[in-house]
């Protein structure tokens, strides 16, 4: 960009992934949603290629460190074949992944000349870079100078994982326990030997095996939802649609040691129909996801689309229909196009459900539901939790206060029955990004008082919004319910430790530091989940 003519106009770099992403009809989906890579107007652009302008991209060959260059050149090609069907060049072959814009280097403006520097993970084929001006919207007249890198990592599907048990006495160690100690080391390889003799492999991961079932010892539980992804190397700026989920991520990389399992519930990767978003994502998290069991629940942008069997017609998915988050992610569910499941980790007992799918009393779900609750041993496990993307219990988040019912529509109607029934010590739901907590409720009335320490029956549930894992922050409605106990609008997270059978702590950290910002504590017996309270009495005692 050495000639005067162009030094200051603003250029845009843009790299695409060299498979074909998603079938046209998710195209449309990706005008419709506000992913920043669907404001890039690709197919209006016109080719037109100058020799003042020039893109380099190094090393060829990818490595730990890619840097762009942009330079003056006395020629220019664009390589990319005419596979999409379009009648305007130039013909992309993908979806752009990422981009920045030149004068996001400080030199750009002075010489013309740019260095940008892009964080590149392993993607399934080779890169491309493209760039051109006329703005992101616009596009006409685009200056398309296109350049390829060689990815030399192999498909995902030619890895395999290699396992190795940590080596100790097992002398006297009951089998049981022995299973809970159980420390697993393993590493990723690729089947086909490289040309020199060698394979490829990963750095060693490491995992403890769970509790078993009513298992006592210190267990910590980590929820969050609606943490979506930002790149570390600042491109996607435009949007900035996930200010805080690399502040969360980092916290909870530091914390690891102090974390045994995570829930993350709903709206994960925010792809909105991108498959290459996904693998940013499972990148981010990786770190945490390779150590401890990272549990997911399906959320408005994993499966909400028009008449794809969910129950909103919403087109917050942007095509996927769910199918990506359930490829991606296992979860131990009957059948898994409809993410609902129950799980146990020592103490604990979760009931996850599907918030995209009908929960009404009668349905398919509610039925599973009521099992999950009710085959609770709450001798051996008696902290029993329920989770779900969408708030189905109380939020004072500023839209469902204009609904004037502080909820999902139809939320609460039916599920606040097992609720009570079962006595659900906690409910935690995500999508309203922010944090609240009530008090012990049941039929919009505070059934305890007390704000840091609950003990004795359990007749109310708590219910937990903590949607502040990374995607912009929502709003609270100016009046204070008063089952509204703590409200914070900033990101976060919330963590449940479990001392023994009888004694939990709940905490609220923030994504910024990492400190407790709000706690409390439950202290119960085994005979205080057996105690008749309202609209919860079994047909028989223990007395009977």
């Amino acid at each position: 960009m050495g000639d005067s003519s162009h030094c200051h106009k603003l250029f845009t770099i843009l790299f695409f992934w060299g498979l074909v992403n998603s079938a046209s009809a998710s195209a449309d989906s990706r005008r419709v949603d506000k992913h920043p890579l669907a404001e890039i107007n690709i197919y209006n652009t016109t080719l037109a290629l100058r020799d003042s302008v020039a893109i380099r991209a190094s090393p060829f060959v990818l490595g730990s460190k890619i840097k762009i260059s942009f330079f003056k050149c006395q020629e220019s090609s664009s390589t990319c074949p005419a596979v999409n069907n379009k009648d305007k060049e130039p013909y992309l072959c993908t979806s752009p992944i990422k981009f920045k814009y030149t004068n996001s280097s400080k030199s750009y403006s002075k010489t013309g000349k740019a260095v940008l520097k892009f964080q590149l993970i392993n993607q399934r084929a080779d890169f491309s870079f493209a760039l051109f001006s006329g703005g992101l919207s616009n596009g006409e007249d685009a200056e398309w100078v296109t350049v390829y890198l060689i990815n030399p990592n192999p498909s995902a599907d030619d890895w395999v994982a290699v396992f190795s048990p940590a080596k100790f006495n097992v002398e006297g160690i009951s089998q049981r326990l022995l299973l809970w100690c159980i420390r697993y080391t393993y590493k990723m390889g690729h089947r086909i030997r490289l040309s020199d003799g060698s394979f490829i492999w990963s750095k060693i991961y490491s995992f403890r095996s769970s509790p078993y079932p009513g298992h006592d010892s210190l267990q910590r539980v980590l929820i969050m939802g609606d943490l979506g992804k930002a790149e570390r190397d600042g491109s996607n700026e435009y949007a900035d649609y996930q200010p805080g989920s690399l502040n969360t991520t980092d916290q909870l990389i530091k914390d690891l040691d102090n974390i045994d399992i995570v829930f993350h519930i709903g709206d994960l990767a925010y792809a909105n129909g991108y498959i290459s978003q996904w693998d940013q994502f499972v990148s981010q998290v990786e770190p945490i996801a390779s150590a401890v069991p990272y549990m997911v629940a399906s959320g408005n942008h994993e499966r909400t689309w028009p008449d794809s069997g969910g129950f909103y017609q919403g087109t917050d998915s942007g095509g996927e229909c769910g199918v990506t988050a359930e490829t991606l992610f296992y979860v131990p569910a009957e059948n898994r196009a409809k993410f609902w499941y129950s799980t146990d980790y020592g103490m604990f007992r979760f009931c996850i459900a599907d918030s995209e799918h009908d929960w009404r009393e009668g349905s398919e779900q509610y039925k599973f539901l009521e099992r999950c609750l009710a085959s609770a041993d709450r001798r051996k496990q008696p902290w029993l939790i329920f989770a779900a993307h969408r708030p189905f219990g109380y939020s004072s988040n500023e839209w469902f206060a204009e609904e004037g019912a502080y909820e999902e529509p139809m939320g609460r109607d039916d599920l606040q029955k097992l609720w009570q029934k079962y006595r659900v010590d906690i409910a935690f739901f995500g999508h309203v990004h922010n944090y609240e907590r009530t008090c012990p409720i049941y039929q919009n009335t505070c059934v305890k008082s007390g704000t840091s320490h609950y003990s004795g029956v359990v007749n109310g549930t708590i219910h937990i919004v903590t949607g502040g894992g990374g995607s912009h922050l929502s709003a609270f409605a100016t009046e204070i319910p008063n089952w509204s106990l703590f409200r914070d609008y900033d990101f976060g997270y919330t963590k449940l430790t479990a001392f023994n059978h009888s004694s939990l702590l709940f905490e609220h950290m923030k994504s910024s530091d990492g400190k407790v910002y709000d706690s409390f504590t439950i202290s119960r017996e085994y005979m205080d989940v057996l105690a008749c309270v309202h609209d919860s009495c079994a047909p028989s005692t223990l007395a009977a």
